[in-house]
């Protein structure tokens, strides 16, 4: 079966851009979008509409197989590339990318995705963006399962030697500032992993000694025992702070410690996750000090995980800190890693060096993005995959749910 076309699509994605570099300098809230002018070149404002490419391919027997390019939220921070908007690089698919696909045959994913996922911008000599990257092959992934007549989990279970799951991979729901009627959403769901609760300011949301997240850990607790319906669902809390807890604690380890324990017993006896606890703005660094609190925790007997994310973008990074076990677990956050062959490659490492894999990614992604990636988890095994995109709840958990049990279903039906 080969390519014999490649059209693409401007879209949107399930959420928006937004410039960290403007709102870390106090950019403040007007209703849902911000006030003042953009910093990080590229913006024409500090949050602006999700952009998104749709690249189809298609083949001779004339099925379409396609992918969403997208990237991040917080796009052109923290070492990421630029802001991807959709007219800027739909010229550079049609005039670098689509004549490297058509007329190609599709009998392996891994290395026509590799071979994409490694091309140079004619323009700048550098890799073409990670957007390109990921949403291309996504679309190659699809055209191989359409080609084998496969599920695109089982294309990934043959070429990497994996086994596709036949039980729920866990999903991890994530609520933005909602973080009070969002989680009811995500109980009444029993999702299984939440709510990731945007904890990114200390004045605000953290409080000047951790009070405010230690009251927000509680009253979470407290509302998984009311409303659940059985007594054996007993979520993770899994909830992402931002490096605020480094900047109210001033990096000290031995206070941060302590604090942690106060976490896990406000908890108790759901299972705590912190993500992003100190943001050092400089990768060697970072890797250092969360493998030192990481080593502090367990010598401690705090069972509170620590969850690495900011500096842990590429998959070449995702090898350094989990070599360092620089956290419990790692998120691969999907769209920084541009090809999602990486995203698998990344998720195998992990487990090979027994750390937690977090298939994770961006509110700012697609429908479509995030049905590839159910693919993914469940031929990977990750702990657990984001539900996105969206910081709504309901249909980035439903999206990925309903991927998932497809999966499961049609497995299940051919065995029968």
């Amino acid at each position: 079966m080969k390519i014999m076309d490649v059209v693409c699509a401007k879209g949107m994605t399930g959420f928006y851009f937004d410039d960290q570099r403007a709102i870390k300098a106090g950019a403040a809230h007007d209703g849902f979008t911000y006030l003042g002018e953009p910093i990080t070149p590229g913006f024409t404002a500090v949050r602006q509409a999700g952009e998104a490419v749709s690249v189809m391919l298609v083949l001779e027997d004339g099925q379409v197989a396609y992918g969403d390019c997208a990237a991040v939220q917080y796009s052109g921070a923290g070492g990421r590339d630029p802001l991807f908007l959709a007219n800027d690089f739909i010229p550079l698919i049609e005039e670098y990318i689509k004549p490297r696909l058509v007329g190609r045959e599709l009998t392996s994913f891994r290395a026509l995705a590799e071979e994409i996922d490694n091309l140079s911008d004619p323009a700048t000599g550098k890799r073409i963006h990670t957007a390109l990257r990921y949403g291309v092959t996504q679309a190659i992934l699809d055209a191989v399962a359409k080609a084998k007549k496969k599920l695109m989990c089982e294309v990934i279970a043959e070429e990497y030697n994996t086994q596709v799951s036949d039980q729920e991979i866990p999903i991890f729901t994530q609520s933005g500032d909602d973080r009070y009627d969002n989680a009811d959403k995500m109980i009444i769901k029993q999702a299984q992993v939440l709510p990731h609760g945007l904890i990114n300011n200390v004045k605000e949301k953290l409080g000047e000694n951790g009070e405010k997240l230690l009251e927000y850990v509680q009253w979470l607790k407290n509302r998984v025992m009311k409303l659940r319906t059985r007594d054996d669902y007993n979520p993770v809390l899994h909830i992402d702070t931002y490096g605020t807890i480094g900047l109210a604690f001033n990096n000290d380890l031995e206070k941060i410690v302590a604090y942690f324990a106060k976490l896990e017993q406000a908890a108790a006896p759901l299972k705590l996750r912190i993500e992003g606890p100190i943001d050092i703005e400089d990768r060697d660094k970072q890797i250092d000090i969360l493998a030192d609190l990481t080593a502090r925790l367990h010598a401690a007997g705090i069972g509170v995980e620590v969850v690495a994310d900011e500096w842990c973008n590429t998959y070449e990074d995702i090898k350094l800190f989990a070599d360092r076990r620089a956290g419990d677990m790692l998120q691969i956050k999907t769209p920084d890693l541009g090809g999602i062959n990486n995203i698998i490659e990344a998720i195998l490492y992990c487990k090979q060096k027994g750390i937690g894999a977090y298939q994770g990614g961006t509110c700012n992604e697609t429908d479509r993005s995030a049905q590839v990636c159910v693919h993914i988890a469940m031929a990977t095994q990750p702990a657990q995959m984001l539900a996105k995109p969206g910081m709504g709840v309901d249909e980035g958990y439903m999206i990925v749910y309903n991927e998932m049990q497809r999966i499961l279903a049609l497995r299940r039906a051919r065995k029968q």
